[in-house]
């Protein structure tokens, strides 16, 4: 089946729940500071994201991926156009709504790692469910799940700096996935990974959107996820790039 512009051959139909799109991203322009040193960082982008799919966003350093990511994820504002996630327009939302958003319906995964040290990996991968008031025994159960599924859990009461970069990374991950998102955003993953952690981690977030049925959106460098992902966009001096011709 051939693939739509700008994406891979899919591995599933797009929008098969008839729910419309997890992220619709319309003529987004986003530029960072102002006069002869602006920085046009997205140039009218306009793409879907399917609910169910694994989407890789690739492109080079300075092509507008995290720029992207963060306008998506409501960490920041368009200057025009319209983003939306699961149906709602991060950038109409109030501070408390957008916070809401923010822990209840979107994960974040980044290459820092973003850990607290005094913590351990099972309180690190607590933080959103006390955040949101979870029972303690339900948040118990499920940090012990996620730690499982990302193959951690005989490290639940190790801290990050006990822990290798790989490890780290998966701690993260399940952190992310604490509350259930429907959308998982990644800026870069394996970014401070070796390449065969780097490889073994991106068969895990496969393995995950697949196996918690939630949307990722992952801007990556990494060839091996571009490989496993449902659809892939590219960013080019920040517009989406047209395919190659066959």
């Amino acid at each position: 089946m051939a693939g739509e512009p700008g994406t891979r051959t899919d591995r599933r139909a797009p929008d098969a729940t008839g729910a419309g799109p997890m992220v619709r991203v319309e003529d987004v322009h986003r530029t960072h500071g102002a006069g002869p040193a602006a920085v046009h960082a997205l140039r009218g982008v306009t793409f879907d994201v399917p609910r169910g799919s694994l989407t890789a966003l690739k492109g080079r350093s300075g092509s507008g991926k995290t720029t992207l990511l963060n306008l998506v994820g409501g960490l920041d504002r368009p200057d025009r156009g319209r983003v939306t996630v699961d149906g709602v327009e991060p950038a109409a939302l109030g501070e408390k709504d957008l916070l809401a958003l923010r822990r209840d319906r979107i994960g974040f995964v980044f290459q820092s790692f973003g850990l607290i040290p005094i913590l351990t990996a099972a309180e690190n991968v607590g933080v959103p469910l006390r955040l949101r008031g979870a029972d303690p025994r339900a948040r118990e159960e499920r940090v012990a799940l996620l730690l499982s599924l990302v193959g951690l859990g005989g490290h639940a009461d190790q801290r990050p700096g006990e822990l290798s970069g790989g490890q780290r990374q998966r701690v993260a991950l399940a952190r992310a996935l604490a509350n259930r998102p429907a959308l998982l955003i990644a800026d870069e993953p394996t970014g401070q990974l070796d390449a065969e952690t780097g490889r073994a981690m991106m068969d895990l977030m496969r393995a995950v959107v697949d196996s918690e049925g939630l949307t990722a959106l992952v801007a990556t460098h990494d060839a091996h996820l571009i490989d496993l992902a449902d659809h892939v966009r590219e960013l080019s001096d920040g517009r989406i790039a047209e395919p190659s011709p066959a």
